[in-house]
């Protein structure tokens, strides 16, 4: 999609404007270079190999390879992503630090704590969706347990010393709805991220976890977990033997987890818009469909106002959630 600018509304925005890819001829006059025009930082909340990582690098190969500019990586995970949230939110405006993150930062944690170090909705400027995914039920595989219904069952005979991990808000909050649909008492045990969570599942000092597809896929193929059901409506296409929590007892029971990219509140709309397009060609391609649903997701890009739009429906969403799991807000 390219930006029109007439020469009315370009005079209109120099102050503000630190590029003008839609009238570069303009831009020339003015003596205004193209962005990027140097490396590009993104933060990520989670931890190298966990899906959201993995969505942020596959966005930094396009983007390089649109504009020729390299763009680094950085993780900074830990504290439900406030690290990384508040790092960002605090960054200069200028095109050069972004956000890519998920529904724990921008959606969910308004509603598991009372007082956040950042303001999902005024600190950040929406760019664009990268994707979306489902989540999957694993154990280690000489677990006894095969079948939601088995570990519910297991779940009550230890009367709740039976383990669970999470990474994020999305793997939490879907074993915590879990045990609250299920009845399942069971004791949770925060991560950092997932990859670390899903180390100690195979090393038996966690009995479960459910958790994003990317990273884990690689170990169910290598035989190291069992999956036991996806939280997704449908059956997996990575999981077609697998069946959903609401084939395995508990009707209603659906959580899907997503990834975004914003800037700190305040860069340039030009800036927000043309990275929006970056993205928007990142993910709208079938290099990046077979990608995404390699590892578990769905490519899915948007524009600024409707990454704005979601993030208020969803805000609202995983706010019910939340509730109905009897998550209290620390």
């Amino acid at each position: 999609m390219t930006q029109q600018i007439n020469r009315r509304r370009f005079l209109g925005l120099l102050p503000a404007l630190a590029v003008s890819a839609a009238a570069p001829e303009l831009a020339s006059a003015a003596g205004i270079n193209d962005y990027p025009e140097k490396p590009i930082r993104v933060i990520v909340p989670f931890p190298a190999g966990s899906g959201t990582d993995d969505s942020a690098r596959f966005i930094a190969q396009s983007i390089t390879a649109q504009t020729g500019q390299s763009v680094v990586i950085d993780n900074r995970p830990g504290a439900n992503g406030f690290i990384a949230a508040k790092a960002a939110a605090t960054a200069p405006v200028d095109g050069y630090t972004m956000l890519v993150t998920t529904n724990t930062t921008h959606a969910a944690n308004a509603s598991l704590f009372k007082k956040l170090p950042y303001d999902p909705t005024k600190d950040f400027a929406p760019v664009s969706l990268i994707a979306k995914s489902g989540l999957v039920l694993v154990v280690p595989l000489d677990s006894p347990v095969r079948t939601v219904a088995e570990l519910t069952a297991l779940a009550k005979k230890k009367e709740g010393k039976l383990t669970f991990a999470s990474g994020s808000s999305s793997t939490r909050i879907s074993s915590e709805l879990y045990k609250i649909m299920s009845g399942a008492p069971a004791l949770h045990v925060p991560y950092k991220g997932v990859p670390q969570a899903l180390t100690d599942l195979m090393g038996h000092q966690i009995d479960f976890m459910i958790t994003d597809i990317s990273p884990a896929r690689p170990l169910i193929q290598a035989g190291k977990l069992r999956a036991i059901a996806v939280t997704t409506a449908q059956r997996h296409p990575l999981f077609k033997d697998v069946p959903t929590m609401a084939e395995s007892g508990l009707p209603d029971y659906e959580l899907t987890a997503w990834v975004a990219a914003f800037f700190p509140a305040g860069t340039p709309k030009p800036i927000v818009e043309q990275m929006s397009h970056l993205i928007q060609k990142a993910v709208g391609n079938r290099a990046a469909v077979d990608h995404f649903a390699r590892t578990g997701g769905q490519a899915l890009s948007s524009t600024p106002e409707e990454l704005t739009a979601f993030v208020r429906s969803e805000t609202l969403k995983w706010a019910k959630t939340i509730k109905a799991a009897g998550i209290q807000p620390e």
